[in-house]
């Protein structure tokens, strides 16, 4: 049985509709096993040029190629009685069709059960949508809509055999938690509805209560071998928008620049370079600190690599914490609200609501014009009638009108909720972006639970195992900025998935395994397809590289490249996940040797279009940014295996 059997009927996209059900497997009761063994994966998910990219929503434009490419990176755990996985891909958000999935493929070659598979984000706007299991969030997180079952299979078999690869390779290890502040990279860029939060008049009657609009704590899981550095994960609170809109390329935005500078920087100081995976944490109104005016490549690298130097120095820091003694826990939920809307007296709306301020758009990415119109602009709540199931949420096109072009089928309706014990620290997986407010308080609610079990830390990570919308704080809905209006279940949202996140860790506390899976026993998906992942042709086009090479200078906002044009067959016959172009050097007479390549953030390649004269051709171009010239030493573009005319 394959990982994607499923979905093989719906891949060709003539389907008007995608309908499955999964039945996730019976987790397996495990034998324990002595200290800790891990292991770890990296699997490239860069598609071919031709999706819609997420994250903008009717703003972005489909990826033209890549710049950095978008990986998923596995780290593996087994203790005790507990085998884990968390995977941190560099996706909008995780997805309920992909969890499931894998957890499905791996059943029969890994002991990682569903409640102990995570699929995390790093909420890059720049990689492709259509893989998530709403037609909501299908349908407006990109700039076209639609669920696409290829794309989807893709992104299964590739993270399915990244777990299977970290399960196969584990061994003995060691584990070491802890925490850093990062200042000066990050900015609260809805700094009025946050203000409104209780704990800032706390912060006036009591000197000693720590206030601060961003959660500036990074986060990092660090995993050796007896030897060596295996992997790390790092949480850290910011949104992946430091490249802007209009970048025409798939990227991992400033996190590909943090995953980067803090792999180089460990392998550099101890001579072995880990799997370094990164994933959100409370980050809905915390953006990247970028220069006015300078969203793109060239500040989400400053901000990335500062973040991922100050990871690298606490990576180092944690060396002698690092013990093979961990205990770990695995709990999911998934909360059903066709089937049950209470905890802990906390009721949500039957239906969900999209507010008049989401159209406005986030702060540094508003709408043009509406933005400043009530009630779309953000800080306009009702003023009448707000004690309603919403709220002062302006409901677009009226609470009658609504649900008749949006029924309520096609929100999130099934919410998972988790807790994995790392050793000393808990990661809490929540699908929504979550304010630092509002992850202030789920922590809170985990914390009691897990103190005596020896948790010092809580951490909350947005996105995870599906996206859907917002959770900002009563306080902060209340003034109903973009935050509060894409809270789609109202101003109760934030208590009833505290108390569901606490009640969850007090059973995980409780378990005689350390294993918590109260998951539906068959999740159903139905979801309106469209295909976009390019089919191949079987066409045989050779590759052609053309000349000379262009250099094209360095701006304030651009950085200097080198560039070539080649052709080769359509985008679907070609492997976009595996290397496709490099630079190499040759000083004086000497041979060529390595001097970039496309896995890093060097270079870049991009579809231009059909050649015009044979429709079995398309048009690429490579660049090469930051070239690193010396004088004497000429340089080469390869495709594949065709070198261009050397340059210097």
């Amino acid at each position: 049985m394959t990982a994607d059997d499923l979905l093989a009927p719906f891949v060709d996209g003539t389907a008007k509709r995608a309908r499955f059900s999964v039945r996730p497997p019976a987790p397996p009761r495990l034998d324990p096993v002595d200290g800790l063994l891990a292991g770890v994966a990296e699997v490239d998910i860069t598609p071919p040029p031709g999706l819609p990219k997420a994250g903008y929503s009717a703003n972005a434009h489909d990826g033209a190629g890549f710049r950095t490419r978008l990986r998923a990176r596995v780290l593996h755990l087994r203790a005790g009685r507990v085998s884990l996985a968390v995977v941190a891909c560099d996706l909008l958000g995780g997805s309920a069709v992909v969890q499931h999935l894998v957890a499905r493929a791996v059943a029969g070659t890994t002991d990682v059960p569903l409640a102990g598979l995570m699929i995390g984000a790093t909420h890059t706007h720049a990689g492709p949508g259509q893989f998530l299991g709403t037609d909501f969030y299908n349908r407006f997180a990109s700039n076209r809509s639609g669920f696409d079952p290829a794309w989807t299979s893709f992104l299964v078999e590739r993270i399915a055999g990244g777990v299977e690869q970290a399960v196969a390779t584990r061994a003995p290890a060691r584990l070491a938690v802890g925490s850093a502040d990062v200042w000066g990279l990050t900015r609260n860029r809805s700094v009025d509805p946050h203000v409104r939060n209780p704990e800032v008049a706390d912060r006036r009657t009591d000197p000693h209560r720590r206030y601060v609009n961003v959660d500036p704590r990074l986060r990092l899981v660090r995993v050796d071998t007896e030897a060596a550095p295996l992997g790390a994960l790092i949480v850290f609170s910011v949104h992946g928008t430091g490249i802007g809109v209009h970048a025409p390329e798939y990227n991992a935005d400033l996190w590909a620049y943090l995953v980067g500078e803090a792999g180089d920087r460990i392998a550099a100081a101890t001579g072995t370079r880990p799997v370094v995976g990164a994933v959100e944490g409370t980050h809905a109104d915390v953006a990247p600190a970028l220069r006015p005016g300078m969203a793109g490549h060239v500040e989400a690298r400053r901000v990335g690599r500062a973040i991922g130097a100050a990871a690298a120095d606490l990576h180092a820091a944690l060396a002698p914490d690092l013990t093979a003694e961990v205990t770990l826990g695995a709990a999911l939920r998934e909360v059903d609200l066709d089937r049950d809307r209470t905890v802990a007296g906390t009721t949500l709306p039957d239906r969900p609501a999209v507010g008049a301020s989401l159209v406005a758009g986030a702060f540094e990415n508003t709408t043009p014009v509406v933005h400043r119109i009530p009630p779309f602009k953000a800080g306009t709540p009702k003023r009448w009638g707000a004690d309603g199931p919403q709220g002062a949420k302006w409901v677009i096109g009226s609470r009658w009108l609504q649900p008749v072009v949006l029924p309520k089928k096609v929100f999130p309706r099934v919410l998972p909720i988790q807790v994995l014990r790392l050793g000393p620290a808990a990661l809490v997986g929540i699908p929504f972006e979550v304010t630092v407010g509002s992850g202030r308080v789920i922590a809170d609610a985990v914390r009691p639970a897990l103190a005596a079990e020896g948790v010092t830390d809580v951490v909350v990570s947005s996105v995870a195992n599906e996206y859907s919308g917002y959770v900002a704080t009563p306080d902060e809905y209340a003034l109903q900025h973009y935050e509060g209006g894409h809270t789609l279940y109202g101003p109760l949202t934030l208590p009833f998935l505290a108390a569901h996140a606490g009640r969850l860790a007090a059973e995980l506390a409780s378990a005689p395994d350390a294993v918590v899976a109260d998951v539906r026993p068959e999740r159903a998906f139905d979801l309106r397809v469209t295909r976009y992942l390019p089919a191949a042709t079987g066409a045989t086009t050779a590759v052609a590289v053309d000349g000379p090479a262009r250099f094209t200078d360095t701006t304030a906002r651009v950085d200097a490249f080198w560039e070539i044009d080649w052709s080769g067959p359509p985008p679907g016959d070609l492997t976009w996940h595996e290397p496709m172009a490099r630079v190499e050097a040759q000083d004086d007479d000497g041979p060529w040797g390595p001097a970039a390549d496309d896995q890093g953030w060097d270079l870049a390649v991009l579809a231009i279009g059909p050649d015009e004269g044979d429709p079995t051709r398309h048009r690429y171009v490579a660049r090469w940014y930051l070239p690193d010239l010396r004088a004497g030493r000429r340089h080469r573009f390869v495709i594949g295996a065709v070198p261009s005319a050397p340059f210097d």
